[in-house]
């Protein structure tokens, strides 16, 4: 028996509701909007990139040398202290990583103004900063297992670190500088980047009497008395200068064996993943046979 009309009528509207529903329920959910990070300091750079998140990135300050490929596809927005509003603002971030000291403030407190969501990642040059650098930046970005996984293999790293320390008998006394300023050195003292590598490499700091970044006299270069120094390969004083054609060098330990390590400046004192091979690296250039 067939059914009278309007049953019909209702039968297939109904039909028509549940298929559009349907319908609705397969259709992918639109796509969000890719998120525009905004990297201020070369640690987050690199974090970011360990993390998988470097398609994210639309700009990077001029620290971020690594990888070397940040700074070749990303835009630049200037010098981690020497930011400006406008550049940062034009690339339209969803996200602005800063590291603690970038600015000027005026600068953070404008894109904050603008709405534009800032985390602020600290800088503490030690064991436990990299860890929590690594664990805030996961956290930012949505990236907590793969932070985890980078966690364990930096706590590895730095735990293998510990042995190698702990079998130094005799640590090198060393003196980083930072630049040569018409021939006057610019070191690093007490609670420096430059003093914490140099304690993870199992070194003395030749410069421990001084706090922070300070110029140094030709006394204070021959009272230091290294045994070895250190500067970074492309530092303010450029690649290639020597500091043992100064006489005040020439008078130290370290000139009888021209005992000179040049390494790279974000991979020493950055303090990010690489961290616990760069102390290892600076410990085996400190104690090997030195090269004229």
């Amino acid at each position: 028996m067939s059914l009278p009309f309007p049953s019909r009528l209702r039968v297939s509207r109904r039909a028509l509701i549940l298929g559009s529903l349907a319908a609705m329920a397969a259709r992918p959910a639109p796509a969000q909007a890719p998120r525009r990070i905004v990297s201020v300091g070369g640690a987050i750079t690199e974090i970011l990139y360990r993390l998988g998140h470097q398609d994210e990135i639309v700009g990077v300050d001029t620290t971020s040398l690594y990888p070397a490929e940040a700074m070749r596809t990303k835009k630049s927005v200037g010098y981690v202290r020497a930011l400006g509003a406008e550049g940062v603002l034009s690339l339209q971030p969803t996200l602005v990583l800063a590291l603690d000291g970038a600015g000027p403030p005026d600068v953070l407190r404008i894109l904050e103004q603008a709405g534009v969501p800032l985390t602020r990642v600290p800088d503490d040059p030690s064991r436990e900063g990299v860890i929590r650098k690594i664990e805030i930046i996961a956290r930012a970005v949505g990236a907590q297992d793969e932070g985890a996984a980078l966690i364990r293999e930096v706590e590895g790293g730095f735990s293998k670190l510990t042995e190698e320390r702990n079998a130094v008998t005799r640590p090198v006394r060393a003196l980083f500088v930072l630049s040569l300023q018409n021939g006057r050195p610019m070191v690093g003292g007490r609670g420096t980047t430059a003093d914490a590598i140099l304690s993870l490499a199992g070194a003395t700091n030749a410069a421990s009497a001084l706090d922070g970044w300070k110029p140094l006299s030709d006394e204070g270069v021959i009272a230091a008395a290294p045994e070895a120094v250190v500067m970074m390969a492309h530092g303010p004083s450029g690649a290639g200068t020597d500091p043992f054609t100064l006489p005040a060098f020439a008078s130290t330990p370290a000139a009888k064996d021209h005992r000179l390590v040049v390494m790279d400046g974000l991979y020493l004192l950055g303090f990010g993943p690489r961290t616990p091979a760069a102390a290892g690296d600076l410990m085996t250039a400190l104690r090997q046979a030195p090269r004229r």
